[in-house]
């Protein structure tokens, strides 16, 4: 009788682990062996999960949007007073780039010369912007402001995401505080929500 396969179960318990590593670390200077030892176990159980190294890290890169999707998606369901732009939103001020995982889709930059990296990321930073796009559309049509329709929320989704890049950047250079990244990522996300009219 043929074992039963846990292999899903075993990449999703430690994937975090993955994850977190190429964040400290970056792709180039994370190890398979620096992997292996962080998840405590043997190399050739990572190589029986992935195919490779680049595997490895392409499955951090998704696990990126798929923690904040999940964070995102707590954050909001809520009171009907406000949308759920507004309480990602207000939670994003407090929180955005806690817990570093941003930085597997900054070391994803640098390797953009491997087609396979360059996708994985271009994937999630379209992920990104086109679920808060989705949000700001929701909000817009919940609160309309003005017959005038503003900022496109493609675009202002896009502006989003820059600017969620910049606080990070930011947060690793400490050329802002929490207080600063909160002011701009509320100030600024509010005018995005409501199409750049305040």
């Amino acid at each position: 009788m043929a074992r039963p396969d846990h292999s899903r179960e075993r990449r999703a318990e430690l994937l975090p682990i993955i994850a977190g590593t190429f964040a400290e670390l970056g792709y180039r200077r994370t190890t398979t062996a620096e992997l292996a030892r962080r998840c405590s176990v043997q190399e050739t159980t990572l190589y029986r999960l992935w195919r490779d190294k680049k595997a490895m890290f392409l499955a951090a890169t998704d696990h990126v949007f798929e923690i904040s999707l999940s964070i995102w998606t707590e954050q909001a369901s809520g009171d009907a007073t406000t949308s759920p732009a507004e309480r990602v939103l207000a939670y994003e001020a407090e929180h955005h780039g806690e817990l570093g995982l941003y930085r597997i889709l900054f070391a994803g930059l640098n390797e953009t010369d491997d087609p396979d990296i360059r996708t994985a990321v271009a994937a999630s930073y379209r992920r990104f912007q086109h679920w808060i796009e989705t949000r700001i559309t929701e909000h817009r049509e919940r609160f309309p402001s003005s017959d005038h329709p503003g900022i496109d929320p493609a675009d202002a989704a896009w502006v989003a995401v820059g600017l969620g890049t910049i606080i990070n950047i930011g947060r690793d250079l400490d050329l802002l505080t929490d207080r600063d990244r909160a002011r701009l990522l509320g100030g600024i996300g509010r005018l995005l929500l409501s199409g750049g009219r305040s």
